[in-house]
């Protein structure tokens, strides 16, 4: 793979066209009963998402020379617990957003209490596809608990909701830079690391091969919410695809109210440096993460 002539864009879109083809066989069907609430998940999930967690995860997979059709059921269950963070970070009792990925929120098309459940059971399905043993092929199985055991880890109260919970509760709080840290590495970072982490375990990366992607999962994680943060306020609605400025009109902790809007580009520069540091021992194989750490924080939406 040449860095001279290799480009992103059609990686990318091969990448989430075999994503995609994988979730819709693991999910259940509009068809299936209950058929509202399975209408609900397909809704969410096939909604246009860029999924970057599962191509970082087939990315690190490559990285360190393993076979990426041993990472898709992973990679299409960490989609899953996503698209379930992304319905209920929408809720009323939550962001209370309209628009995601420039549709209507899920409790906008199908009501509060569906939306809640439509979360509910991909979180759900995450589970059933990572416990299904017909999945995993020759895949060890100490290292298919371990792949279950870090998305869970990184999804529960030590990860992506403990970091939820603690963004809500500094709304219209002034907080310092390593609270503002902890939210973000633990609501957003938590699944990137887990992505990248899960890759490299299943890829079969050396010891030193996944303390390095762990480092970049870890930078690249938390260059994606200040590169969120930042769209926040200078995108419009039309390039983000969700409601903009939502984040100041709630008083939210991010990066460009603690550092200035400047100074969140400084630092997700700073973190993009980091995380392409950390693949200093691997060679062309990374291409992609390089390519993809760049990517995260200069996204147009």
């Amino acid at each position: 793979m040449s860095n001279e002539i290799w480009q992103l864009q059609p990686y990318l879109k091969e990448r989430v066209r075999l994503v995609d083809s994988a979730l819709d066989r693991y999910l259940p069907g509009a068809e299936m009963l209950p058929t509202r609430l399975h209408e609900a998940i397909r809704y969410s999930v096939f909604a246009g998402g860029k999924r970057i967690r599962p191509i970082l995860m087939l990315a690190a997979c490559e990285a360190v020379g393993g076979e990426i059709k041993k990472v898709l059921p992973a990679a299409c269950a960490i989609e899953m617990v996503h698209s379930y963070s992304l319905i209920h970070d929408d809720l009323p009792a939550m962001d209370d957003d309209d628009f995601r990925r420039g549709n209507l929120t899920n409790h906008k098309v199908y009501g509060e209490a569906t939306a809640i459940l439509a979360g509910d059971g991909l979180l759900t399905e995450a589970f059933i596809l990572l416990s299904n043993k017909d999945v995993w092929g020759d895949v060890p199985v100490e290292n298919a608990r371990e792949t279950i055991n870090i998305i869970a880890k990184s999804s529960g109260s030590r990860g992506m909701v403990g970091g939820q919970v603690v963004d809500m509760e500094a709304e219209k709080t002034p907080i310092d830079l390593p609270t503002l840290e902890y939210i973000h590495t633990h609501k957003t970072g938590a699944l990137i690391l887990a992505a990248v982490e899960i890759g490299a375990l299943l890829g079969g990366a050396s010891v030193e091969q996944r303390r390095a992607l762990c480092r970049y999962g870890e930078a690249a994680g938390l260059a994606f919410q200040v590169a969120d943060d930042i769209l926040d306020i200078v995108a419009d609605q039309s390039q983000l695809g969700k409601d903009v400025g939502s984040d100041q009109q709630r008083g939210k902790a991010t990066y460009p109210a603690l550092l200035g809007l400047a100074g969140a580009r400084q630092h997700a520069d700073e973190l993009r440096k980091r995380a392409l540091s950390a693949l200093d021992i691997f060679s062309a194989s990374a291409q992609p993460l390089r390519e993809i750490a760049t990517y995260i924080i200069n996204r147009p939406s």
